[in-house]
């Protein structure tokens, strides 16, 4: 990798850190008319950055943001859509260096990693409605 390309890295890694950083007041702005087509005892939720059982997928994007995970999950009774969160605000990042001789590269390498030892709810979906929260007990 040309020494030019190593010195992008750091501002490549900054760019993606900065657009994963958001709020329920960014996600607000983002959402103006949908966040105030909703009742005012759903908009002080939103900003609180909570939801409620009922809630939308839009509204659940609104309050918490992107999940880390989206399952699907099977029951006798149908599908259900589980999103889940992390206690981490940001992604978290990985990075490798490997060096090589010969025929052999080397390289340099970047990537985003969780897991659930970090997770803090899970939110349950059923037709696009909130029918389930899930939170860790400390």
């Amino acid at each position: 990798m040309p020494a030019k390309s190593l010195f992008r890295l750091p501002l490549l890694s900054a760019a993606v850190l900065l657009a994963a950083c958001s709020s329920p007041a960014s996600r607000i702005d983002d959402q103006k008319s949908a966040y105030e087509s909703y009742p005012a005892e759903v908009q002080q939720k939103l900003a609180a950055g909570q939801i409620g059982i009922g809630y939308t997928q839009e509204q659940a994007l609104i309050a918490l943001g992107q999940p880390r995970r989206r399952f699907n999950r099977t029951t006798a009774t149908g599908s259900e859509e589980v999103w889940s969160y992390s206690a981490r605000t940001g992604p978290s990042f990985g990075f490798g260096l490997g060096g090589g001789s010969g025929n052999v590269g080397g390289g340099i390498g970047l990537s985003t990693y969780g897991n659930n030892a970090d997770e803090k709810m899970r939110v349950v979906f059923v037709d696009d409605r909130v029918t389930a929260i899930e939170e860790i007990v400390k």
